[in-house]
């Protein structure tokens, strides 16, 4: 991301910076890859690492099965039960080796909390909720992807009176960027690729809230734990680098159109560790004479793909029982297309209307039992038939 300055920041790097009464900021070092990657520094009226308690916490979650015997999936996010905040009510749907798939409905906001195992990527598919940071405050709406580094302190607010908010989430085993593909060697998005600079939004601050002994949520590799801090973690008075959490709005890709069916990479909107998430949204469909213009059949030989369906007339799912908040994963092993019927049905359409969210990770995906109890057992044979 590019660099920023917020706030009350000093004109030289790890020197004394005193505040209006005298008093030294605490100066803290956000950084990604050991020094060698991203990174911001925060600059804090107390000490970021005073804790006065340590405690555990419990959190249950559903168990995971490996997806055996091999099949398709239609997992239908309707049916979960909603209700929580955006934290710890999230039902784990999916995980493999480096991320996991999650989807929550809340109806109330969260502690705060920060994730130390890797970023968070969080699409919101409705509703509308403030993130408020060390960094200060993201509003976010539906349509948005908000991108929330590793180890970051925040909270959910959510905006009363926009319903709940429900959302698809995915917890990284580290870090999630923008396709180096789309970056010149200077780090700035290339001219052609599906979204610039002006796209992306990031926490208006600083955000300064007064408190003691206040309670946050850390996710680490080894499980959950509370920590409460001496002072309030929302102590920032100013920070400048290329790491903090931001926002970009699905409605805001750029599609790339072709004479026949273009293949889903030109869709990419971010990558992960073993995992890419592309974007598809309404566009002119293929236009090349003859052209088939939904997905034809192919096999993911080397990942499982996930798709999340936010909104439109899904044709290349037509008569599956596909409708907005269903989740289908098709694993690698598994040759999958069009269903019987939705060839035909395109061929005199010029546009499609749909939007939706592909996750494709690199090694395999297990299905939670809840995601399992809400599945449409019927799916695997949607393709059999005339």
């Amino acid at each position: 991301m590019r660099y920023l300055s917020v706030g009350d920041v000093p004109r030289k790097r790890h020197a004394v910076h005193l505040d209006p009464a005298g008093r030294r900021m605490s100066e803290e070092l956000m950084g990604e890859e050991g020094f060698s990657g991203p990174s911001s520094l925060l600059y804090h009226r107390y000490s970021p690492s005073a804790l006065s308690a340590v405690e555990r916490f419990a959190l249950e979650e559903s168990a995971l099965l490996v997806n055996l015997p091999l099949e398709p999936w239609h997992v239908r996010s309707g049916k979960l039960a909603a209700g929580g905040d955006p934290v710890t009510a999230r039902t784990v749907l999916l995980a493999s080796d480096t991320v996991v798939i999650s989807y929550v409905a809340a109806d109330r906001g969260s502690e705060l909390y920060r994730d130390a195992r890797g970023d968070e990527l969080v699409f919101v598919q409705s509703g509308r909720a403030t993130i408020e940071s060390v960094f200060g405050r993201l509003e976010v709406r539906e349509g948005d992807y908000a991108v929330v580094p590793a180890s970051t302190t925040h909270r959910w607010v959510l905006d009363e009176g926009a319903g709940p908010l429900r959302a698809l989430v995915l917890e990284a085993r580290g870090h999630v960027d923008v396709p180096k593909r789309y970056l010149t060697a200077q780090g700035q998005l290339r001219e052609g690729a599906p979204y610039s600079e002006r796209d992306f939004r990031h926490p208006a601050g600083p955000l300064l809230i007064e408190g003691t002994e206040v309670p946050v949520l850390v996710r680490s590799r080894q499980g959950w734990s509370r920590h409460v801090h001496a002072r309030h973690p929302f102590d920032v008075v100013g920070w400048d680098g290329c790491l903090y959490p931001y926002a970009f709005s699905i409605r805001d890709f750029e599609p790339i159109v072709g004479r026949v069916h273009q293949p889903p990479p030109v869709h990419q909107s971010f990558e992960g560790p073993g995992f890419v998430v592309c974007s598809f949204v309404p566009r002119p469909f293929d236009f090349g004479e003859g052209a088939v213009k939904v997905p034809y059949h192919h096999a993911n030989v080397d990942s499982d793909e996930v798709l999340f369906y936010v909104s439109g007339d899904f044709m290349s799912r037509r008569g599956a029982g596909i409708e907005a908040g269903s989740l289908t994963v098709h694993p690698a092993g598994f040759v999958h297309g069009p269903q019987p019927g939705s060839v035909e049905s395109s061929m005199e359409v010029e546009r499609t209307e749909e939007t939706a969210v592909m996750i494709d990770t690199f090694s395999p995906l297990a299905l939670s039992e809840a995601a399992r109890a809400v599945a449409d057992t019927s799916y695997v044979l949607s393709w059999t038939g005339e």
